[in-house]
């Protein structure tokens, strides 16, 4: 069967488009999803894709409060997210994140990275998280306009991905929060995708990954190659590139990352306390994933 693989074109899936040219759609096509990880988990659930490369985040948060849409099948980037916390270009009141308190946040869609990450940055500042408001938006270019039509305050969104929008002054960062979590994980619907293909899917994925993540390659071509296919600047390539991390292998996905990652979102307010023992089978398809 040809996989349907939704993905975010951002540098992040650079090892997977390298993967889509070699392949040149004989296991599988991409189905991009500018809206983020809100927007694929829709996908996976209207079955318009199979698997899903998104956020660490949301697909839990997502399993946790009942999606049976998909299970988490393998893991994409180790390393945290670099979120950036962005506002409008014109001087206003928010110039740091302490400004945000109790304003309108943009966020992509409802149950959104940028809405996730926007009840962890109210955790680490110390903010009633049920008072938080927001105001979907779509995708970056709507966002955009959001804070700089005064509709929302703010937004938050991956540093990189929004650095050239804030290098044209269309917007401002007035600060950035990690993700205390890996950022991307790989799911997959639990009946659509046969085990099989799923693990050739991310024995493959992994070669492409191991490939692009070597030494040799972030010394030059993996730099050229993000260049080129995305336009960003050498610096902040290299910047990228020496923080970024990749698994060795795909197919792997060490289970403290499910309940570490649970831990943060209960406390944020995310998703309710789990009753009982947490089960492996819930989040995870075992017929395809290895727990370490």
């Amino acid at each position: 069967m040809v996989l349907r693989i939704g993905y975010v074109r951002e540098h992040f899936c650079s090892p997977l488009l390298q993967f889509e040219a070699e392949d040149k759609g004989l296991t599988f096509t991409l189905v991009e999803c500018p809206s983020g990880t809100g927007q694929l988990i829709s996908r996976l659930t209207k079955d318009e894709i199979d698997i899903a490369i998104a956020l660490t985040d949301p697909l839990i948060a997502g399993i946790a409060k009942g999606s049976e849409a998909y299970k988490l099948v393998g893991s994409y980037v180790t390393s945290p997210l670099r979120w950036a916390v962005i506002t409008g270009h014109k001087p206003s009141a928010y110039n740091q994140i302490s400004d945000l308190q109790g304003s309108t946040i943009g966020i992509s869609r409802n149950g959104s990275g940028s809405q996730t990450m926007a009840y962890v940055m109210a955790l680490q500042q110390d903010w009633p998280t049920s008072e938080l408001k927001f105001q979907v938006n779509n995708d970056i270019r709507g966002l955009i306009n959001s804070v700089n039509d005064g509709t929302t305050s703010a937004f938050m969104w991956e540093w990189f991905t929004t650095k050239p929008f804030a290098d044209a002054g269309e917007c401002r960062f007035i600060g950035q929060v990690p993700t205390p979590w890996p950022s991307w994980l790989i799911a997959a619907h639990p009946t659509r995708g046969e085990p099989a293909a799923v693990r050739t899917f991310l024995n493959n994925l992994s070669r492409h990954v191991r490939a692009f993540a070597s030494t040799e390659a972030r010394a030059g071509p993996s730099v050229k190659f993000v260049m080129d296919t995305f336009g960003y600047p050498e610096t902040d390539v290299k910047e990228w590139l020496d923080a970024v991390e990749y698994p060795e292998d795909c197919s792997t996905i060490p289970w403290n990352v499910i309940t570490d990652t649970l831990g943060v979102l209960q406390q944020a307010g995310v998703v309710a306390p789990s009753e009982g023992a947490i089960k492996r089978d819930q989040f995870v398809n075992l017929d395809v994933v290895t727990l370490v």
